[in-house]
């Protein structure tokens, strides 16, 4: 009986399949013999299905895909159950971006470095890095080779080697009430680039060559002078700086550096503190002959070099009044000009 049973079950099962094979070879018909597209979640069933069938059985009864197809998936569903790909990145690992900053670092701080004498500084650091990394580096920052960087020099760069040694001029003009009405005053400056101190020149109703000469004796004096130990002077084209005025000072070393025409950004620093001046005091007060010009300008000077902050100098003072600052006591304002410039501190305990 048992052996009747179970010869019936297995053909009971065999005719199911055999149908359910039919019926797929009759849909299929129905496709037109266009191909089937499966999604990934069905080539996953049919694959694991088809596993446990074997390659024998698929033969008989596998009618949409070939028995190679469904094997084919069921190893591409087990490759990919251990494939790492995604977590791997091509080729060696990239630098570190600490080590790559110090590499653009030192190639554009000095611009005579090769790709050795980079890595050998390098080294000093505890880094190890060869010489075809350091140059893919620069390449990949736009940075060229020695001996093309160090053919080439920019105003900052000029600027920055001969800092302390650099002295730019410039003039502006104020208008002046006298008895004789509105009168034009020119003023003369001169400001060192390194420590922005400011030096007037001259103060005049009329500039003319034997003024600019007495202004170059000042300047160049052996005690007093203020170009002592400089050697450039930065100006602009105007006809006031003569030949003679610029011979006193070529006496003493200091070489004129003429800007191109209509170029008053080469001149920055001297164009920012006329700027300052006029902003923060002149073009705030109505002068009244010229003793109150003169009043005016050496008590911003002395604001300006004692008192006021400067931005370009990392938002401190030119000459700071003490060495200690204050962190008790009574707040205490110091004024200038009426109370238009004004400087507060801590009165001393």
């Amino acid at each position: 009986m048992v052996v009747a049973v179970a010869g019936w079950m297995n053909q009971h099962q065999q005719h199911v399949i055999e149908y359910l094979v039919e019926e797929n070879r009759v849909l299929r018909e129905q496709l037109g013999g266009r191909r089937l597209r499966f999604n990934d979640d069905q080539r996953r069933r049919l694959a694991a299905k088809g596993k446990q069938l074997g390659r024998k059985v698929l033969a008989q009864i596998a009618t949409l895909v070939t028995p190679e197809t469904l094997l084919t998936w069921h190893r591409k569903l087990i490759a990919k159950k251990y494939d790492g790909s995604a977590n791997r990145l091509p080729g060696r690992p990239r630098t570190i971006a600490e080590i790559e900053t110090i590499v653009v670092r030192m190639a554009q701080e000095n611009r005579d470095w090769g790709y050795r004498r980079i890595q050998g500084a390098l080294a000093n650091l505890g880094h190890d890095l060869s010489h075809g990394t350091i140059a893919n580096i620069l390449k990949q920052h736009g940075i060229e080779p020695a001996p093309e960087r160090i053919r080439k020099t920019t105003w900052k760069e000029f600027l920055a080697r001969h800092w302390e040694q650099i002295v730019a001029t410039d003039f502006f003009t104020i208008e002046v009430w006298t008895r004789t009405g509105w009168q034009r005053f020119l003023v003369l400056f001169f400001i060192e680039l390194s420590t922005r101190r400011v030096k007037v020149g001259g103060i005049a109703k009329v500039a003319n060559g034997l003024w600019m000469s007495q202004i170059a004796r000042n300047l160049t004096d052996a005690v007093d002078g203020c170009f002592l130990g400089k050697r450039y002077l930065i100006h602009d084209r105007d006809p006031l700086y003569t030949t003679e005025f610029l011979s006193m000072l070529a006496d003493v070393g200091v070489k004129s550096v003429k800007l191109p025409p209509r170029s008053p950004n080469l001149n920055a620093y001297a164009e920012r503190f006329v700027r300052t001046i006029k902003e923060s005091c002149l073009e705030r007060m109505i002068f009244f002959g010229e003793g109150s010009l003169r009043t005016a300008i050496s008590e911003f000077l002395s604001h300006y070099h004692w008192e006021r902050n400067h931005q370009g100098l990392e938002n401190r003072r030119i000459t700071p009044m003490d060495t200690t600052i204050e962190s008790s006591g009574t707040v205490q304002r110091r004024q200038r000009l009426g109370g238009m410039l004004n400087y507060y501190y801590r009165e001393a305990a």
